[in-house]
């Protein structure tokens, strides 16, 4: 008699029929390299503010001219929303998005609480981005490039956690809602970044142009 191979197969993906969702192994490595690119642009944000404390008049080595300028940014009001430089919030929070992804890569299964509770931070985390955005849009009318780095990572970031909790039913949708959202994924990464980049275009595109002699 054959040995019998045990089916790792997640229940909730046997049971569905329809657009092929995400597997652990690409959820895992989505999860690590997203939050290690996170987590690299925070960081150094977090050097350029210790070293922008030291030598207030010191030029940060991601400022480019006077419209791409990470320092009028970081030491903006809104630098320091929670009390400290912001990009130690990330420098905190993406190495947990790291260490869920190769926790996931190893084929651990993590419970259903703790992946609702890592998408309620990204979310509050994507919040945090969507006003930044529009503070650097409207209120300084400047563009930090580090900051950039983080704003672009973390829109995939929490769209794939929202795929993921979707199609292991970790939120309750119909069923059509998830075929919907499992499978029209990339597109929808795409359109968010369309817009996203739309908005940008449209309150300081011309600002952008003129930085680069366009």
């Amino acid at each position: 008699m054959s040995p019998t191979v045990p089916d790792e197969t997640h229940p909730a993906d046997a049971a569905a029929a329809g657009p092929r969702g995400l597997t652990p192994r690409a959820y895992g490595t989505l999860l690590t390299v997203l939050g290690a690119i996170g987590f690299g642009a925070s960081l150094w944000l977090s050097v350029e503010r210790y070293l922008k404390l030291l030598d207030p008049e010191r030029v940060t080595s991601c400022s480019f001219n006077l419209f791409l300028d990470c320092g009028v940014a970081m030491t903006s009001s809104a630098g320091a929303l929670l009390g400290f430089p912001n990009p130690f919030i990330g420098v905190a929070a993406f190495p947990v998005v790291v260490t869920v992804g190769v926790v996931l890569l190893t084929g651990a299964r993590l419970p259903r609480w703790f992946h609702l509770c890592l998408l309620g931070g990204t979310v509050v985390a994507q919040g945090l981005i969507f006003f930044l955005m529009g503070y650097s849009f409207y209120a300084i009318v400047r563009l930090c490039p580090a900051c950039m780095v983080v704003w672009t990572i973390m829109w995939p970031l929490l769209w794939f956690q929202v795929v993921r909790a979707v199609q292991e039913r970790h939120l309750p949708v119909g069923e059509g809602v998830r075929r919907a959202v499992v499978g029209n994924r990339g597109i929808v990464l795409v359109i968010g970044y369309v817009v996203a980049v739309g908005w940008l275009l449209l309150a300081v595109g011309g600002d952008l142009f003129q930085s680069f002699g366009l």
